[in-house]
């Protein structure tokens, strides 16, 4: 059809043009008067035939016309825009002679976008362990709809990062790039995880394209045993990224820097623990997640020792799950790590007796550490947990200032637990430190006690002084934001002077939230007094400060 147009409007012009001066018109046409174009848009050409000026106009601000107005027979281009709507749209044009006495209409059908979601490829497969920083990949997602990426919950060890589809020009399929991180593969299993992509609208989809992601199983250790402690060690040390390799250079366990081997004739030793992993120090490493899974093999540990860990007042991490399996432990340090909180299964660690918590993040002491959940426990560390320094707590609106500056009166429960060393230095402890007065928990000396002990002065007696804390030998609570009186069960403490109070104990600073100067108002200038009851200590020679 089109080309027997083409051919008669040919035949046309050329009889004009053998024509006689007389023939003074040939027409006015076009040579198609039907478009069909994709949703994509393009250029379209079709040709004006006429004798005449022309004018070519349309009410679709989606077709542009070029040239619109012309003389005699002339190529004339439509350029059409990619379609915005996921259903068909029409537009005409009319090409009219400025002589008003012909026109002619070409009709354009455009096909709407269908809806679609692509994705760049179809399966991911990843690593069992990777260093933190990167452990991700990239996906490349097309869709011209709005849509949820949809992981299954047996799959939470991926998650993905935010991200924007921009569809504020209309339906052409746009590229969005989805970051997604994985963790790592503890068991020595295979996993696989099917991400859809959903659309949010109730909207048919001419192509949907999901993700599937594989990972490799971990490599299995054998529990139990010194080759499985061995293993655990260098895994632990990689995950943590410690910066110093000492393990690595093929020398036997024994002789591992910072590690101590079960031996016979130590105290505790059993058979089956000779040549086990007794005591780890891991030192000086880079980590932004909580401790490695592979702890939970050092099954013979009774001490543990992670410190030090790179840009820890960024952080905000749990110790995790796996440490609460080590039941067996007795000493665990976990300090300067980025911790604000302890897993919920930290109380499994019963066996506990020392525990150091010190320049981690928290905000406040958790409420698992007590007597009832660690009745083993006889040091507790918890100082210099501070992200920050911040002199005058009332003059910022930062609340992530760690130092256990949630703690909305001193911690009194701590205290009261009868721990052998108690260290909270270097906080934002605020209020007042308590008296014990009406605490009925907490007994005052008696006369029996005074006379079985030459060292106790009558004194505690006839003032009823509160026998708190009565087996402590270490109490640190300096440079808080403590204030108001020093309790009289402080002042006359039997161990007072094995605490170095001007040290320890009396010095604070700064200002607490309500703007009060940390220091106590009736600190002692000297130790004099104090001697003065106790006469059977050594009073040091020179200032008592």
């Amino acid at each position: 059809m089109k080309w027997n147009r083409l051919i008669w409007m040919m035949m046309l012009a050329a009889a004009w043009v053998g024509c006689s001066s007389g023939d003074d018109t040939i027409g006015f046409d076009t040579d198609r008067d039907q478009i069909h174009v994709t949703e994509v848009g393009g250029t379209e050409t079709i040709q004006v035939v006429a004798d005449g000026a022309w004018t070519a106009s349309t009410d679709e601000p989606w077709v542009t016309i070029s040239p619109a107005n012309g003389r005699g027979t002339t190529l004339c281009k439509f350029v059409i825009d990619s379609a915005r709507t996921a259903s068909p749209r029409q537009a005409t044009v009319r090409i009219r002679s400025n002589e008003g006495t012909e026109d002619r209409k070409v009709v354009i059908d455009q096909d709407g976008y269908p809806y679609l979601i692509e994705v760049d490829r179809e399966e991911v497969e990843v690593a069992n362990y990777a260093k933190s920083d990167v452990r991700y990949f990239d996906v490349r997602v097309r869709s011209n709809i709005d849509f949820k990426v949809n992981i299954p919950d047996e799959a939470g060890w991926i998650k993905h990062e935010n991200y924007q589809l921009n569809l504020t020009n209309g339906l052409r399929p746009r590229e969005v790039k989805i970051r997604f991180r994985w963790e790592i593969n503890t068991r020595p299993e295979e996993r696989l995880a099917a991400i859809s992509f959903q659309p949010k609208s109730d909207v048919s989809l001419s192509r949907q394209e999901g993700l599937n992601v594989k990972q490799t199983a971990a490599e299995p250790i054998e529990e139990g045993t010194r080759a499985g402690d061995s293993v655990a060690l260098l895994s632990i040390a990689r995950t943590l990224d410690m910066m110093e390799k000492q393990w690595e250079n093929g020398d036997p366990m024994n002789l591992w820097s910072g590690v101590t081997l079960w031996e016979e004739g130590m105290a505790g030793c059993t058979p089956e623990k000779v040549g086990r992993v007794k005591y780890a120090e891991f030192f000086l490493f880079f980590t932004k997640e909580a401790i490695p899974f592979e702890v939970r093999y050092l099954t013979a540990a009774e001490e543990l020792y992670i410190f030090s860990n790179a840009n820890t007042f960024l952080y905000s991490l749990s110790t995790g799950e796996y440490l609460s399996e080590l039941t067996q432990l007795k000493r665990l340090t976990v300090g300067a790590y980025g911790l604000t909180e302890l897993h919920p299964s930290f109380k499994n660690l019963k066996n506990l007796e020392y525990l150091n918590l010190g320049s981690n993040n928290f905000q406040r002491i958790p409420d698992m550490l007590n007597k009832e959940n660690f009745p083993k426990l006889k040091t507790l560390i918890m100082n210099a947990n501070q992200r920050s320094t911040v002199y005058d707590l009332s003059n910022t609106s930062r609340t992530d200032l760690g130092g256990l500056i949630d703690e909305t009166e001193f911690p009194a429960d701590l205290i009261k637990w009868g721990l052998d060393t108690l260290v909270l230095s270097v906080n934002y402890l605020q209020g007042e430190l308590p008296t014990f007065e009406d605490d009925d928990e907490i007994p005052c000396y008696t006369q029996a006690e005074i006379d079985a002990v030459d060292s106790l002065p009558q004194f505690l007696v006839d003032n009823r002084i509160k026998k708190v804390m009565p087996t402590t030998k270490l109490f640190a609570i300096n440079l808080n934001r403590l204030h108001g009186k020093l309790p009289d069960w402080l002042l006359y403490h039997p161990a007072l002077d094995r605490w170095y109070p001007y040290s320890l104990v009396f010095p604070q600073e700064g200002r607490d939230r309500n703007g009060v100067a940390g220091g106590f108002e009736n600190e002692p200038v000297n130790m004099n007094y104090y001697y003065d009851l106790y006469t059977t200590k050594t009073k040091p020679t020179g200032e008592l400060e």
